[in-house]
Parts: structure tokens; sequence; C-alpha cells
């Protein structure tokens, strides 16, 4: 049965993944076609992580040196600067402020997203959403150590847990600390596991599994 639910932001809650997408094919642009392209592909393939561990990646694998602090911090001030406006305004997946209103106050709600820390707190903030949330957890650490956290905080066994995201990080994280997944878009979609193309289908499939009614 379930007592706890946690949510990626990106793409799961906010409609901002295109937005993002954006933002680091704009931070590549300078390096040619060919450089910004791997590193969509390579972000698009790694949702869910921390941009800056992408960052490492295309200094390391496209650009063929290691990163400095430096470097890094300006490259996430700019990616700020290129998607924060955006994600204050993009319009919510559908079906997430349902399920949000559906379980507030019957089961303790959680994120846990890749975005920085600081800036998850702001635009959830600015969004009006804090409030659903018994915590919010961004990076760092990596995706499952925040998964790891909301169980632990709600005090549930993992297996009581539904993490609810649209990447393979998110189901790794899943596979990881024991809980439950639900997919939600294209990237998570096959095999075995509940899957929706948005968060409409998901109230239906919590209420089946839920040991407290409300």
């Amino acid at each position: 049965m379930l007592h706890c639910l946690a949510f990626d932001c990106d793409g799961v809650l906010l409609d901002s993944v295109p937005v993002k997408t954006r933002a680091f094919a704009r931070i590549a642009e300078p390096y040619g076609a060919e450089a910004r392209d791997r590193f969509v592909m390579y972000h698009t393939v790694h949702g869910g992580v921390s941009r800056y561990k992408k960052f490492e990646w295309f200094y390391r694998e496209v650009l063929g040196r290691e990163i400095t602090p430096e470097e890094s911090a300006e490259l996430g001030r700019k990616f700020a600067e290129y998607a924060l406006d955006e994600v204050r305004r993009c319009p919510m997946i559908a079906g997430a402020e349902d399920v949000l209103r559906r379980w507030q106050g019957v089961l303790p709600l959680y994120v846990c997203s890749g975005a920085p820390q600081e800036e998850l707190d702001l635009v959830l903030r600015e969004r009006g959403l804090t409030g659903y949330f018994q915590g919010i957890f961004g990076s760092p650490p990596a995706k499952a150590e925040l998964l790891a956290r909301a169980v632990s905080v709600a005090g549930v066994l993992p297996e009581e847990c539904l993490m609810v995201g649209d990447a393979p990080t998110d189901r790794h994280a899943a596979e990881t600390v024991g809980t439950l997944f639900y997919g939600v878009g294209p990237e998570v979609k096959g095999g075995d596991i509940p899957w929706g193309e948005d968060l409409t289908g998901l109230n239906d499939w919590i209420a089946a599994r839920v040991a407290v009614k409300g």
C-alpha cells in the first residue's frame, strides 16, 4: 500500500523540459553544430542528472578537457539566465495540479529533482506549489540519494513510496532505493512499469493502492 508520493519536477510537475533543452543548446552553440547536437542528445538521454554533471561531461567528452570550477559556475549562471524566466511561466503537466490537490493532506508529498536546490525552491515558491510538499529536495546530491532522503523523512518503507518521473535517472533511482515507479512521457515508456503520457491517469492508479482514504 502507498504511504508516500515523490515527484520529479521538470517534465512531471512543470512542462519545462523543452525550455531546458533549449538552454543546453544555447550553452553549446558557440562550439559548433556538432558539439551542440551531441550535448543536447546527452542531456535528453540523461534527464534528471544535475546540469553541472552535464557540463563536466561536455567539457571532458566534447571539448577534450576538464572543466574548471569557475567555468562550471559561469555555465550555471548562463543556464539559469536562459531558462529561469521561461520555467517560471511554463504550463504545468496535464493532471499534475489535480494530483497534488487530491493527495495533499492525505499522503506526504515530496519533490526530488536534479535542479539546484535554490532554483527549485524559487520556482516552486513563485508557482505557488511549495505548500503541497512536506519536503523539496534538489541537487546536489544525485537523484537516488534525494529519493532515499524523502523515504527516510516520511518514515515509510521504500516499497510504500511511489516515485513519479519522466527520465531513466528517475526510474533508476526508484530501483536503487526500492520504491515503486510511475513513468511519465516517452523516455520511460516500455516494459511493465505503469506509465502515462501525462498525469491525468495517476489519481486513479494511486487511489487503487493507497491505504488512507481521503
